[in-house]
């Protein structure tokens, strides 16, 4: 490994740090033998109170050194201060595999959680603004005359004290319809007329008990009273009667006592209390949601709506884009010092997030609707406002979803933690923020157990010197465009006034046969326009068999997880596991048992290890301390029983078959073709370094999004295909969007149609055709401000991205 030092340090980091231990003034985090994941013994320094810097391609590593080592040692550390049983009620992170680590301070994690927020939360509440607007209307709101003052919780709808009693703060409701109920009128009841029953067993006895009521269930639906029918849909009666089965003649059946549910009452208890995402899910088919009658959507009891500031109510303000609610506070008249005071500390505590590129989300924005970097940015300008000082800040790629006019502002931010007192630890690939740092790291040379090596440590000018670094390449000399013709469209798809969000009224034309990069701010509408408008339009319009329509098949891929649990894997989602089942299931120890492709999955019974009910791992309880995970002692880790394991192929079991990485599986399944195709194509998209049952919750959106689309081009057919991809380049290394763009430039060569919403310039450069949206966010975009190839689109100057795209394309 190469060290820089830097001049200004107190402390080379090439002296034996065995000799500093004993000093305080030591200015190097040090770590020795750090082996987490793939890291193989790393040793390196990083000097503190600096902003550094962790690259490499994807898999390399870097991530293991950042959060799964400094950060996770750092919580250990933390924890061993905490008591005993208050360890009990926080989250713990197991110790890192590291021989010694000296220097570290506290560290605060701005990682991008790939769990769901709930519901309930909101920008507001990410951000704590709306614990700082309730306060206002709290103290400084006008009041109806007579009116008893509020506390704070009154104007907020997670509590019981504040949220509308209909709707229990949700603002909206959930309602049914006999035309939904009941899809089919002209079948009876014992025909399946009222659809929204359940299957199988239940829902005989739901008809069973209407018979037994004397309603008539052989009988045509719209034939039957209307006060009939409404009874049985929507009554909130539950009579119990007395069922004679029909006897079948295999069997006995014996009369029992049933209870009738109405199927209203049964589709919104199973909406509301199931735990089953697919039962839900038909539950839902059933309902639909509308604004809540009571508080119109405001979420809020009367008496809260009742309160103004400025002339408006909080739900009001709550829904303004956050630009205009400082707007709103920066012109409202004084009212008091009160107002002054609270109004001034919500606008200074709103200025972090609009310097983030953040100013077009408004409060009551729900947090499942943002992308991972949206939420990243809003805890990172809540962290401005906190004022730790002498902490290590460790971020996960916070220019995920920035456009390059955004972030000179999160350069600046990243500054100012520095500059309060912290150490900040940034694992990132935006060539920009790599330049900015004091410090580098690298960690290489490939992925997967082909990287985990610290190839560099120092200031970032000395990378040049690195012979295997993937990175020098791209910061010595940002990528030319290929020298390639532009494209000639097939054809195209008109999208006209189309109104949604913030956009209004817009004409776009999607040329056919190229590859299409759309671009703009965040919150410009490209999503809107590319996820919903077009894929919509394209999907109607296959669906309908269009004559004369040139796209056959849309392809949609976006960065949502593959899976929820840690029982989805690579090898689930992409159909490997069926041909590793099958390739057991046809060894001779397997035929010899007859054992079927069921025995081989950890999901069921019968091969799996019971212990752990192949999970692989259980929970063990202390007393008095917090509860941890360890290896399943049965079966080690391996989530199958002995017996399972004892059937090997090639000399491996099925979990050491588990365990092997993509690149490793392509060549032991080189004989399989059902697996080799899928392994090649994972591959072939830069995924080489994931392991075949790597669980679903481990992997990065951008993983699961290219896991996506290798799993399509294992489908890729003659009929022409539109592919829409949304940041498909987030969270990748330069060298890892070449991999990527090969692949994506060999869709359009074969004649397909390829549109990115997408923000690296690099990629803009590289595209036929470029649809630019803007101006700004939010309210202030949402309008095509220019089209055409990217040169023309750079030249011509209008817009926030075209002096981006003229710097890539070497154009000024």
């Amino acid at each position: 490994m190469r060290h820089s030092t830097d001049p200004s340090a107190r402390e080379s980091p090439d002296h034996d740090p065995s000799a500093h231990d004993s000093l305080v003034h030591d200015s190097f985090v040090r770590v020795r033998g750090a082996r987490e994941h793939n890291l193989r013994g790393a040793d390196v320094d990083i000097p503190r109170d600096a902003l550094t810097v962790f690259t490499g391609v994807s898999g390399s590593g870097k991530s293991s050194l950042a959060f799964g080592t400094l950060y996770a040692e750092a919580q250990r550390r933390y924890f061993e201060s905490v008591a005993p049983y208050a360890r009990r009620l926080i989250h713990q992170i197991g110790a890192p595999k590291v021989d010694s680590i000296t220097g570290l301070p506290p560290a605060v994690s701005l990682e991008q959680r790939r769990s769901t927020p709930g519901s309930r939360s909101s920008v507001g509440t990410v951000t704590l603004l709306s614990n700082s607007l309730r306060m206002l209307y709290s103290r400084a709101g006008t009041y109806p005359p007579g009116a008893e003052r509020l506390d704070s919780d009154s104007f907020s709808p997670n509590t019981a004290v504040g949220a509308c009693p209909s709707c229990q703060g949700i603002g909206r409701v959930h309602r049914t319809s006999e035309e939904l109920l009941v899809p089919d009128p002209d079948l009876s009841i014992r025909e399946g007329a009222i659809a929204a029953w359940p299957g199988a067993w239940q829902g005989k006895n739901l008809r069973d008990i209407l018979d037994a009521l004397d309603h008539d269930v052989d009988r045509p639906w719209r034939e039957l009273p209307a006060e009939e029918r409404e009874w049985i849909l929507f009554t909130g009666e539950q009579p119990v009667v007395t069922v004679h089965p029909v006897r079948d003649a295999d069997r006995i059946q014996r009369p029992y006592q049933g209870t009738y549910m109405s199927a209203e009452r049964y589709v919104m208890k199973t909406f509301g209390s199931t735990k089953s995402a697919a039962l839900r899910a038909r539950a839902e088919r059933f309902l639909t949601d509308a604004p809540c009658p009571v508080c119109a959507g405001a979420r809020l009891r009367a008496e809260a709506l009742a309160v103004t500031f400025a002339g408006r109510t909080i739900a009001e303000l709550a829904a303004l884009a956050l630009t205009d609610l400082d707007g709103v506070l920066a012109s409202a008249p004084p009212s008091g010092e009160a107002a002054r005071v609270l109004a001034a500390d919500l606008r200074a505590r709103i200025a972090p997030v609009t310097e983030l590129g953040l100013g077009y989300l408004s409060l009551d924005r729900t947090a499942p609707t943002l992308s991972a970097g949206e939420l990243q940015r809003l805890r990172l300008a809540t962290q401005l406002r906190s004022g730790l000082f002498g902490v290590v800040y460790v971020l996960d790629e916070p220019s995920a979803g920035l456009h390059p006019a955004d972030t000179e502002a999160l350069l600046g931010v990243l500054d100012r933690l520095k500059a309060a007192g912290n150490t900040v630890f940034v694992v990132e690939h935006d060539l920009d923020v790599v330049r900015h740092a004091d410090w580098l790291v690298e960690v290489g040379p490939r992925a997967g157990e082909h990287g985990g090596r610290v190839l560099y440590s120092g200031r970032p000018q000395g990378l040049a010197d690195v012979p295997d670094s993937a990175t020098a390449r791209f910061l010595s000399e940002p990528p030319r465009r290929p020298e390639r013709a532009l494209r000639t469209a097939t054809g195209e798809l008109l999208l006209s006034g189309v109104t949604r969000h913030n956009l209004r009224g817009v004409t776009a034309r999607f040329p056919l046969g190229v590859f299409t990069a759309v671009t703009g701010v965040s919150g410009s509408g490209k999503s809107t326009l590319v996820g919903q408008a077009l894929a919509e339009s394209v999907r109607d319009r296959i669906a309908a068999a269009e004559a004369g329509f040139p796209v056959r098949r849309l392809v949609e891929v976006d960065q949502k997880p593959i899976g929820r649990t840690p029982r989805s894997n690579l090898a689930t989602y992409t159909g490997l596991f069926d041909a590793v089942r099958a390739l057991f299931t046809a060894t001779p120890q397997a035929r010899a048992r007859g054992w079927k492709a069921g025995r081989f999955s950890f999901n069921v019974a019968g091969g799996r290890c019971e212990t752990c009910q192949g999970e692989g791992f259980v929970s063990v309880e202390l007393l008095f301390l917090p509860s941890t995970y360890a290896p399943c002692p049965r079966c080690a880790g391996a989530r199958y029983n002995e017996e399972t394991l004892q059937v090997r192929h090639a000399g491996l079991n099925i979990a050491e078959v588990l365990e092997l990485t993509v690149e490793a599986a392509a060549g032991f399944f080189a004989e399989v073709p059902a697996a080799y195709r899928g392994l090649r194509a994972l591959d072939g998209i830069g995924l080489g370094y994931l392991r075949l049952g790597q669980p679903a919750t481990e992997l990065s959106g951008g993983e699961a999004q290219r896991i996506k689309l290798a799993t399509e081009l294992q489908r890729v057919r003659g009929e022409h295909t539109l592919y829409l991809l949304d940041e498909p380049t987030t969270g990748l290394h330069p060298a890892d969007v070449e991999v990527l763009l090969g692949r994506l430039h060999g869709l359009v060569d074969a004649g397909h149609s390829v549109v990115v919403v997408e923000h690296d310039m690099a990629v803009v450069a590289g595209a036929d055709w470029v649809i630019d949206l803007g101006p700004g966010g939010g309210a202030e975009g949402g309008r095509v401000v220019a089209v055409g190839p990217p040169d023309e689109v750079a030249r011509a100057g209008r817009g926030r991205t075209a002096a981006h795209l003229a710097r890539a394309m070497r154009l000024r």
